[in-house]
């Protein structure tokens, strides 16, 4: 062994250290969290803050350990391929390539990349403020690559579309499920709230045909009596159709009114039409303190009526109180067998089939009387695409349950 190897096996040592180290570092910045280091940074974690920064400067980070990373693999090759020479005379090339490929490819790549994986937040902590002076001092070169890649970007377009999708949020918060980061509660209530902006009135409406209301001209106890039948708060008040809805009385201004005339206690409403979306009426519903609106058609007749609870249900799921008989509008009886409510929303039941159609109808009693051509019948059937649907309850006209079959897709 010559006498100065020792001094040249310590440096490659080190050598194959930083390589290692470069490695770990890209590793960590690549799959590092964003948000859990934004979050401790507003905490008030100082190395936590310098990682995200550098982070969002991924351009000349990379560069930095690009450049360091082949700066150390190539001083290594070459310490080494010195040494193994002095070793073995001419077969050292030979015996230093193979040895070095080994090294490098187990102590330089693959295992720091591996335990960097595991914990990229920790290790970009511990590596930035190394990797911060190593940018300072290899500004000059970052430079040069930064003017490189402006050139090459002339040459090839790249999208500038970088935010994330309504699909991917939605995969992320998946993910977040299945790992435990998230209950399985929150995931729906997030789902809810993404799934929010899309959902039109006419799909969480009370159809005309279900409203109960009162007509301005009927006495204080036949109004009464509407309350107590139908548990509600507020009804509707029209003047001698349900077309001409004028307002909405309180069963608390009811109870406590003198007379029999309810002209002082009806409160004006909202007029709305079936395709605004909820996430804009509740702002409205909010602002002007109301709790029900009026759906209108495109001729200014009443299709049915939507209230707050109708709004919030849709984040939140059903709301029952202790006077609600509870009715669930999907109920799954069987593997692929479900009953479903004719008022529910078309466009939920084909979410739960996972399947998405697009029909001018908003309820299901809508959809099976446009898909039968013809008031539904109890035990009528027809089938649509994978589901097989047979009509189990009738009522004025209306289909009131309906038992859909649903053939899932066959997997090749």
């Amino acid at each position: 062994m010559p006498s100065d190897s020792m001094p040249m096996i310590i440096l490659l040592g080190f050598l194959i250290m930083m390589s290692a180290y470069f490695s770990a570092t890209e590793t960590a910045f690549s799959s590092v969290n964003k948000i859990r280091l934004k979050n401790m940074s507003q905490m008030g974690d100082k190395r936590a803050r310098l990682a995200l920064n550098l982070a969002e400067d991924y351009d000349n980070l990379l560069s930095t350990i690009l450049i360091g990373n082949n700066i150390v693999n190539i001083a290594s090759s070459s310490l080494a391929t010195v040494l193994f020479v002095g070793f073995y005379g001419d077969a050292g090339v030979a015996i230093s390539t193979a040895v070095m490929t080994v090294l490098v490819l187990i102590f330089g790549e693959i295992t720091p990349k591996s335990i960097a994986k595991e914990m990229p937040e920790k290790f970009a902590m511990f590596s930035a403020p190394i990797i911060k002076t190593l940018m300072i001092v290899l500004a000059i070169f970052n430079w040069i690559f930064a003017q490189w890649k402006k050139l090459i970007s002339k040459f090839i377009k790249v999208s500038e579309d970088k935010g994330i999708t309504e699909e991917e949020l939605i995969t992320i918060v998946e993910e977040a499920a299945e790992d435990g980061g998230i209950a399985q509660h929150e995931s729906e209530l997030i789902r809810s709230a993404i799934d929010f902006t899309d959902i039109e009135v006419a799909g969480v409406l009370t159809p005309r045909t279900e409203v109960v209301a009162v007509e301005i001209g009927e006495s204080l106890e036949e109004i009464k009596a509407k309350f107590a039948e139908s548990g509600y708060s507020r009804l509707p008040v029209y003047r001698e159709t349900m077309d001409d809805v004028i307002g909405v009385i309180h069963i608390k201004d009811v109870f406590t009114l003198v007379g029999e005339d309810i002209t002082d206690i009806i409160k004006p409403v909202l007029y709305i039409t079936d395709q605004v979306k909820v996430s804009k009426l509740l702002p409205s519903l909010k602002e002007q303190k109301c709790h029900l609106a009026i759906v209108t058609d495109e001729y200014g007749g009443t299709m049915g009526i939507v209230t707050l609870e109708d709004v919030i249900e849709e984040l939140v799921g059903e709301i029952w109180d202790e006077h609600d008989d509870i009715v669930r509008e999907i109920e799954q009886t069987g593997e692929y067998t479900y009953v479903v409510e004719g008022s529910s929303s078309v466009e939920k039941m084909f979410k739960l089939f996972d399947m998405d159609n697009e029909v001018d109808s908003a309820t299901v009693h809508g959809w099976v009387t446009s898909e039968l051509e013809d008031w539904p019948k109890a035990g009528d059937k027809f089938e649509f695409e994978r589901l097989s649907v047979t009509i189990l309850e009738v009522e004025e006209r209306m289909a009131k349950k309906v038992e859909i079959t649903y053939t899932p897709e066959t997997e090749e």
